[in-house]
């Protein structure tokens, strides 16, 4: 309890959520709208939707000695993903004014009426990965990884509830 969450960038959907883009999107209709320019993106939904997996390990390498645990957000989103790196009867709250959610997850939240659990539930949302350390190394840990921001905090949970959204 207590220990601090560091929150690395994705770089998009990373390999996950592809099943439910496809339904929204209708991205087996002909024409495909994969070339639509998004203006919000800067670039089609196409290339947004494959943007390369950002690679963590050159970024956490340096700090491993530093870190408690870790935890990648994959399949299953934060909901999933953060409560298996914790020990039972811990758990996240995560502040989600900490970063802003890209702009191709608010795109397909929008564009299939997705709520918002749901979304969290699937997709990474700009977090693609966690890291939990003391807080004393906490300020350590964000100088040697300068894209990283505090995204939350380690706290006592019950089983239904292990992640916090606020």
């Amino acid at each position: 309890r207590g220990d601090v969450f560091i929150g690395l960038p994705s770089s998009g959907l990373h390999t996950n959520g592809y099943s439910l883009v496809r339904r929204i999107f209708g991205l087996d209709d002909d024409p495909s709208p994969l070339h639509k320019m998004e203006s919000d993106l800067g670039t089609s939904l196409g290339e947004a939707l494959l943007a390369p997996h950002a690679p963590y390990y050159s970024t956490v390498k340096p700090v491993l000695s530093m870190i408690k645990g870790m935890s990648h957000i994959t399949g299953g989103g934060l909901y999933n993903n953060i409560p298996r790196a914790l020990p039972k009867g811990l758990g996240a709250r995560v502040n989600l004014s900490s970063w802003d959610v890209p702009a191709i997850f608010n795109i397909i939240q929008h564009s299939g009426n997705v709520e918002r659990d749901e979304m969290f539930r699937v997709f990474n949302m700009g977090l693609g990965m966690v890291l939990i350390c003391a807080p004393e190394q906490a300020g350590p840990i964000l100088q040697k990884t300068p894209k990283a921001w505090v995204v939350g905090e380690v706290v006592e949970a019950n089983a239904d509830n292990r992640v916090i959204l606020n």
